[in-house]
């Protein structure tokens, strides 16, 4: 097992390592996908079928879109 690096802004941002890039054939504009198990987490490159079942699920969350929502959850 290989193990990269790579640190947490202050604004929860990191730089994806080379190697993790290369490994993943990312290119920009790519999306990722995190699978969290307990403590663990898996990071993998969003497929494209994955992509449109997503986006087809974006337009029904719509109804979370309000302003005491956005106050609700703005601290996570």
């Amino acid at each position: 097992m290989t193990r990269v690096f790579s640190k947490l802004t202050a604004k929860a941002q990191t730089t994806v390592p080379k190697r993790v890039r290369e490994a993943l054939a990312l290119r920009p504009g790519d999306q990722l996908v995190y699978e969290i198990e307990g403590t663990q987490v898996r990071l993998a490159k969003l497929a494209g079928g994955d992509e449109a079942y997503l986006r087809s699920l974006q337009a029904s969350l719509g109804e979370w879109e309000t302003t005491e929502d956005a106050a609700a959850f703005d601290d996570l």
